[in-house]
């Protein structure tokens, strides 16, 4: 891993819904008839659920990847060859470059939309290694200085907390790796005494006011990260201005770490 971790003494498919689903498992539980529940056989209800369900969601990448992501490559690859040998001159040229520059984007969502699928397996690592591995993946080779920097006493994150703070981070790194045009980009991670915050940073080139307000321009993006935040019952910030870069941070109130770890 070629990222920079620092550490002081003080040291489509499924996210939020996933989430949804156990809370609502968690309730019929609950309303079992004639049937005391203890909180351990409650909590291990909950979890052998929700290794079925990762177990699944891991199950369909592999199937998507395996068969649909690499069937769109290969052709792609062989479209690629073929309009490569179109001459310059011939009037369909220039709509069959776009046509392939529109199916490599698509081909690299699709590999997000997989990398998402696959997020609860990543969001059992710790928040800043699972930030780490984004670097290698989605940066530009050789172009980006990336630090992640962690302030605090790690806390236990119940998973499905865990893999939306992952999920919000996670877009706001992909945005400034791949489309900021930053140099230089950091991810902080401070676990404080009554809340968790995340910041990721870059000195890009920023957004208008209006896509900030908006989220257009950006598929998920601030729109999803946004809900993400509501549906944990946190805050998310985003200041930007053109050519000044960009700095989100996600705000995770005690009351909701309190209930994770709980």
């Amino acid at each position: 891993m070629n990222c920079n971790i620092d550490r002081s003494t003080n040291a489509f498919v499924g996210g939020s819904a996933c989430a949804r689903e156990l809370v609502e498992e968690a309730a019929e539980l609950l309303k079992k008839p004639f049937q005391r529940v203890t909180r351990e056989q409650f909590n291990r209800e909950l979890s052998v659920r929700r290794d079925e369900r990762q177990r699944e969601r891991e199950r369909l990448a592999r199937e998507l990847h395996d068969n649909l992501l690499q069937g769109f490559l290969g052709l792609s690859l062989q479209l690629h060859g073929a309009v490569d040998q179109v001459p310059a001159d011939t009037p369909s040229k220039s709509a069959l470059d776009r046509i392939v520059v529109r199916m490599h984007r698509l081909l690299n969502e699709a590999r997000e939309t997989l990398c998402g699928i696959r997020s609860s397996a990543l969001a059992s690592m710790s928040l800043e290694h699972a930030f780490s591995c984004l670097k290698d993946e989605f940066a530009p080779k050789g172009t980006v200085r990336f630090q992640i920097f962690v302030t605090g006493q790690p806390k236990p994150l119940k998973p499905e907390i865990q893999e939306q703070i992952y999920l919000i981070g996670r877009e706001a790194l992909i945005n400034a790796l791949r489309h900021s045009e930053a140099t230089s980009i950091e991810a902080e991670v401070e676990y404080l005494p009554r809340r968790l915050r995340i910041r990721v940073r870059d000195n890009g080139r920023g957004m208008d006011s209006k896509t900030v307000r908006s989220g257009r321009q950006s598929h998920w993006g601030l729109l999803g990260m946004r809900e993400r935040a509501a549906g944990i019952g946190s805050q998310l910030r985003i200041w930007s201005r053109l050519g000044t870069g960009t700095e989100v941070e996600l705000s995770v109130p005690g009351h909701v770490l309190a209930e994770a770890c709980a």
